[in-house]
């Protein structure tokens, strides 16, 4: 972890507390928009400091964190939650997506009744029967 007075740039950040799985991923993430820092757009490079807010947005699903702390290493998981907060009102918007994602993925089994005479042949046969 970084000294208080120290800085790091966004992309690197970003890599350290596992939003993204490779440094060239959050690039272009950060310059394509999916990342704004204190409510504006960046640029991959620009330092972030302890304090700030990040709004990151990987497809479906936004986070809303606050900077606790700075690393240049990627570390384990249970590491890199240490590097930020997340704002409570940003943990039920996910919960939302999640459970909204859930009820569209679920369909009812498509059936059309009981397979007739002929499908039950041709199922016998291609069952080897």
């Amino acid at each position: 972890m970084q000294e208080n007075g120290e800085k790091i740039r966004l992309d690197k950040w970003l890599w350290a507390a596992r939003f993204f799985k490779t440094r060239s991923l959050a690039i272009e993430a950060v310059s394509g928009g999916k990342v704004h820092l204190n409510g504006a757009r960046t640029k991959p490079a620009r330092e972030i400091d302890i304090g700030d807010k990040l709004s990151i947005r990987r497809g479906p699903y936004e986070w809303t964190v606050v900077v606790r702390a700075l690393s240049l290493r990627r570390g384990p998981a249970s590491v890199a939650t240490v590097l930020y907060d997340e704002t409570e009102e940003s943990k039920r918007n996910r919960a939302e997506a999640v459970s909204e994602i859930r009820v569209q993925e679920w369909r009812p089994p498509h059936t059309k009744g009981h397979p007739a005479k002929k499908d039950r042949r041709d199922l016998s046969r291609f069952r080897g029967r």
